[in-house]
């Protein structure tokens, strides 16, 4: 039993873990990356959301088999150990922080970004700062603090993606605005058509698409903070895939319908930018807060989910023991620190590459994100592979339409990482991405392996 100082507590209830999911995918991936793929696809995207979705959806579906079935700090990095071996289990925890990072990253710069409607002559980099020192110290507060501020921030932007909804069928029933283009369904197919750049613009909005819904795997994250998991964690992963769908889904059909799909440019949020350009300046004000809040809690969810993945690693000998040091209300608080540091790159990036880096950013963090769900899915494929029948059905929420859905999911995660090296504009992503796990592979076998790291996890292995 391990003391008070490197245990953490359970704090969060449902609403805290659907809302803190939400937080994480719904957010810079929606209110500003969408645009890149509307300019990719076109009305279409619609179609590249609607099958990501579902792949995703069978992700969460296999981390939750795993994760009520044994709830952990670490989830699926201690997953992948212990079904996949020590180094898998490496490879996906260190992963996933780089994911978290790199996410974080795009965030931060979305941030500075939106602030600039406001302030144009304030660099952007000032706001960038700013930011990471105040979620910084909001991640020094308790779990139940954490989960309270998170839901609030989610809250709001669920509350606005659904009065945009309203208002955007608003705008197109009653002609509200000063639009110079009509408004309308019929949007959606003229202008080039619903498919304007071909099947091949619908597969290239795939990594922007996927980039969007990353993040949503932290309810694996908060299954050893959760006061219930086998309770908890199937309800938020059946209630947040539907919801995200709704919202994605659904906004950007009502985005495309009230302002042809080619008019949509990245000089900010599309949201804003839409009405902007029918006149409701009031609105776009508003909106601005909106996506400035969905970037502060999609930050404070990956500072949080990067936390504790590093945190569950150190347990097990994969990470410096120094990130199991809690504060004295529970907080990892080593792990935050290093968040905070390694995003004071995101400082000098945007000092420097203001224009181009959220693009480069999105890409490299779709690579991330789309190898840990390759993970989970594996790891979960072995995992059932070594239970009997009788355990198998004992399983109290299991995938469903085993084992054909999860070995289509599996393959489209590799689909969608071939997809990276295929488009000259992604391809640095995979490069990026190969190195990162060369050398992650590298250091396993230098520190990792030497000193015996993972050592409890790769004796488990062994006994299977």
């Amino acid at each position: 039993m391990r003391s008070d100082t490197t245990q953490l507590r359970r704090g969060l209830n449902a609403r805290h873990i659907r809302f803190m999911a939400l937080g994480s995918a719904i957010g810079t991936g929606l209110f500003y990356g969408s645009a890149g793929a509307i300019q990719l696809a076109g009305p279409a995207v619609l179609l590249a959301y609607l099958v990501g979705g579902a792949a995703v959806f069978m992700v969460m579906r296999a981390l939750g088999e795993m994760a009520v079935h044994q709830p952990v700090s670490g989830s699926f990095g201690h997953y992948a150990s212990r079904y996949l071996g020590p180094l898998a289990g490496f490879l996906t925890g260190w992963t996933y922080t780089f994911e978290m990072v790199i996410v974080a990253l795009a965030d931060v710069t979305a941030f500075g970004i939106y602030m600039g409607l406001w302030f144009p002559d304030v660099a952007q980099w000032v706001w960038v700062l700013s930011i990471i020192l105040f979620i910084g110290a909001l991640n020094m507060c308790s779990v139940k603090v954490f989960g309270e501020m998170e839901f609030w921030l989610s809250l709001i932007k669920v509350a606005a993606i659904v009065a945009m909804i309203i208002g955007g069928a608003a705008v197109m029933m009653f002609g509200f605005g000063q639009a110079q283009q009509a408004t309308g369904l019929s949007n959606l197919w003229q202008h080039g058509g619903f498919m304007p750049n071909g099947f091949g613009g619908v597969v290239a909005s795939l990594a922007v698409v996927m980039f969007a819904f990353g993040g949503i795997e932290i309810i694996g994250i908060t299954a050893s903070e959760a006061k219930d998991p086998a309770k908890v964690l199937p309800k938020a992963i059946n209630a947040v895939p539907l919801r995200i769908l709704l919202f994605y889904v659904l906004t950007l059909m009502v985005l495309m319908a009230i302002y042809p799909w080619n008019s949509i440019g990245q000089n900010g949020s599309p949201f804003v930018e839409i009405f902007s350009s029918l006149g409701i300046e009031s609105a776009a004000n508003l909106l601005n807060v909106v996506v400035i809040t969905a970037a502060i809690s999609a930050i404070n969810s990956d500072i949080f989910g990067a936390g504790r993945m590093m945190y569950g690693m150190a347990q097990e000998g994969q990470a410096p023991r120094s990130f199991t040091k809690l504060t004295g209300n529970g907080v990892p608080w080593m792990t935050v620190l290093v968040m905070a540091i390694a995003l004071l790159v995101g400082v000098v990036l945007n000092y420097l590459i203001p224009k181009q880096i959220f693009m480069i950013i999105a890409s490299i963090a779709t690579f991330a994100t789309v190898w840990v769900w390759l993970m989970i899915l594996l790891s979960q494929i072995v995992m059932r592979r070594t239970l009997s029948k009788e355990e198998a059905a004992a399983l109290s929420f299991p995938v469903p339409w085993w084992p054909v859905a999860p070995a289509l999911a599996t393959a489209f995660m590799v689909f969608v990482i071939g997809l990276l090296g295929y488009f000259e504009e992604s391809r640095i992503a995979l490069y990026v991405g190969l190195a990162w796990v060369a050398l992650l592979t590298l250091a396993y076998w230098l520190w990792v392996r030497k000193k015996g790291g993972g050592s409890p996890v790769a004796t488990l292995s062994q006994n299977m």
